[in-house]
């Protein structure tokens, strides 16, 4: 994915490089005369924290300088000799108490950083509030950061973690959301597009579908775009913003879909790791959270279940093992752990094995010899130890992790329902009767199957006749599923088939390799058998397709249609047909209405055979199929 133009500046980069920059006072480097970082706290509110926590660590802040770092609205005490630099959005309630501490004469000195653009009148209140406080010397920058957006990847960023509900698929589809409501929803999905660019130093050329929310998106984003170039003296976008990187010769493309373009995706089951972390454990923001019980404590009452305890990892680009698996289908990842395991406990063995010769005792010439040919390798295992604790760290939080995950697929027979989802959407024959699948009492949760009929629902062909749903509606009841759902998917279906044919998904299918029988035999045990080996063919997802349809200029149907805006061009004219001939070098994928890790990996790995091109994809939020199904529950009710 990341070419050697793209290692030069991959978006999480540039994001990094704008953060330090700001933590450093908003120049390259700040040293104090004895080569020591400047000390300083750090202030910053709910989404300062999303945007910093996955780009740098504790120690990387430590690292810089940072000595505390404190939400905004918690209670902090005077620092009173100490520089404070803000991150925080411009709100309301956020500029009152930066004001309050203007008052309060918290600090030595403030950097104020607004995440998004900060309004005329809302930096007079914050000048009229140093005015009063007397404190006007102390505020040392005020900077707009346009860095409102998280990066989660090299070539993956998603719009918010707080709030998400504002952007949600839900509040986009709700009936009867009003017009006010909708334009502030775009209007939030634009600001932060508009900041991915800024970030990017680039201007792209959009596309998007029509009649749908995503070009609602493309007008508001073409129109800020061209705005701000109109504006000459102000741009964002004239001269070198991080120096040009990537994205120096040609301009992106930027295509804008629709989640109602498929929804059978994000209910999809999954098999590549990082989705499968996603969907069945507590995973965002690139942390995931596990429970862990720690087997039986004795009480009087007799032995129960110790107390669970959480444990959270930070699954990481730096994580080797995470960077070469996440996309891996769930059984390589076993046993891919379970080499690393093996390879560990060799290197292990041998720094025992050096420990016991140097505690020879008795002085004969042999003991003496084999000490000194020794000392040498016993040397470069000291100097391998650090190297050694960080392999051991991994491969344990990947034990851990994986052994969590195999804990869903068996219990929940997540393979069964993979192979037979991937089927329906494929449109492959069924060796067996969906109702069975539905009636297995051993079979998934009500969700699970509640995923799996919605699934078969969105990509029939042909509606179920109404007996025939009937019965379905019985056995879903039956096995305990709400069928709110279902209610939102039968008038989104009669609504999609007024406006377009249903999303096909190729027609390619898993192969089964017969059973994982080979135990694999690690402290964790993680024996596969009765798990199915799926091996995963490619085939392109529906916003795969169109992106190959729009990056590389073919002409489909699927795609034809979608408009082109060019935020450069003096006069916004509308038209669907493309000023430039030439496929594009880089594209970002933006999904309105919500994206999953099934998308991303399936971008991934069609650009995997594409020589010097660069994918971004991104959505408004990321959410995984419980969450999705929530949202899709309570538009059933309405």
């Amino acid at each position: 994915m990341v070419g050697a133009k793209m290692a030069a500046a991959s978006i999480r980069e540039r994001q990094t490089v704008a953060l330090k920059r700001m933590l450093n006072f908003n120049v390259p480097h700040v040293k104090n005369s004895t080569g020591e970082p400047v000390w300083k706290v750090l202030i910053y509110d709910r989404f300062g924290q999303d945007i910093i926590s996955p780009l740098l660590s504790v120690k990387e802040l430590r690292d810089m300088g940072i000595t505390l770092h404190l939400l905004l609205h918690s209670d902090r005490d005077p620092i009173p000799d100490v520089p404070a630099v803000y991150f925080v959005m411009p709100t309301e309630e956020n500029i009152d108490r930066m004001c309050q501490d203007l008052r309060n004469q918290l600090y030595e000195s403030y950097y104020l950083n607004f995440i998004s653009a900060i309004s005329r009148s809302k930096l007079e209140d914050i000048a009229n509030a140093a005015l009063a406080a007397n404190a006007v010397p102390q505020v040392a920058k005020v900077f707009d950061q346009y860095l409102n957006f998280i990066t989660l990847e090299d070539d993956m960023f998603v719009l918010c973690n707080q709030n998400k509900e504002l952007v949600s698929y839900r509040a986009i589809n709700r009936p009867d959301i009003t017009d006010t409501e909708m334009e502030t929803v775009m209007d939030t999905i634009v600001d932060s597009l508009f900041c991915f660019f800024v970030t990017l130093g680039a201007v792209p050329i959009i596309r998007c579908s029509r009649g749908t929310a995503a070009e609602m998106v493309a007008v508001k984003l073409d129109k800020k775009l061209r705005e701000n170039l109109r504006d000459a003296r102000n741009s964002l976008f004239t001269g070198d913003t991080l120096g040009a990187g990537q994205f120096s010769f040609q301009r992106p493309l930027l295509v804008l879909v629709d989640r109602n373009i498929d929804l059978a995706t994000p209910l999809h089951h999954t098999w590549t790791y990082q989705a499968l972390v996603h969907d069945v454990l507590d995973f965002h923001l690139n942390r995931v959270n596990l429970e862990e019980s720690s087997g039986l404590e004795s009480s009087p009452a007799g032995a129960r279940p110790k107390r669970k305890s959480k444990k959270s990892y930070d699954l990481t680009p730096v994580d080797k093992f995470w960077q070469k698996h996440k996309g891996s289908p769930f059984p390589e990842v076993a046993e891919s752990v379970q080499q690393e395991l093996e390879s560990y406990r060799a290197q292990e063995d041998e720094v025992k094995r050096l420990k016991s010769i140097m505690g020879l005792e008795g002085e004969d010439e042999g003991a003496i010899s084999m000490l000194s040919d020794n000392t040498a390798k016993l040397t470069s295992a000291v100097s391998s130890l650090p190297e050694l604790l960080e392999k051991k760290r991994l491969i344990d939080l990947h034990t851990n992790v994986a052994t969590a995950v195999l804990e869903h697929i068996k219990a929940r027979k997540l393979d069964v329902y993979f192979e037979y989802e991937e089927k329906i959407m494929s449109k492959t024959t069924l060796d067996k009767s969906l109702l069975d699948v539905i009636s297995d009492p051993d079979a998934g949760t009500p969700e699970d199957k509640m995923r799996l009929f919605l699934i078969y629902y969105i990509s029939a062909q042909q509606a179920p006749s109404e007996a025939d749903l009937e019965q379905y509606k019985k056995a879903l009841t039956d096995a305990g599923c709400n069928l709110d759902p279902l209610q939102y998917i039968k008038q989104w279906k009669a609504f999609a088939k007024m406006a377009s044919a249903p999303a096909s998904y190729g027609n390619t299918t898993t192969k089964s390799m017969g059973l994982l029988s080979r135990v694999m035999n690690t402290g964790s045990q993680f024996v596969m058998e009765g798990v199915k080996n799926l091996v995963l063919k490619q085939q392109n997802l529906p916003v795969t397709r169109i992106l190959d349809n729009l990056m590389e200029m073919k002409s489909n149907p699927e795609t034809d249609d979608f408009r082109y805006f060019d935020p450069k061009m003096l006069r916004g004219n509308d038209s669907s047909v493309p000023r430039n001939k030439n496929p594009f070098q880089e594209a970002i994928v933006f999904v309105v209405g919500g994206g999953n890790y099934i998308e991303y990996q399936n971008l991934v790995d069609y650009i995997k055979g594409k020589q010097g091109k660069h994918i971004l994809y991104g959505c408004s939020e990321l959410f995984n199929a419980t969450q999705f199904i929530k949202q899709l529950s309570q538009l059933g009710q309405k």
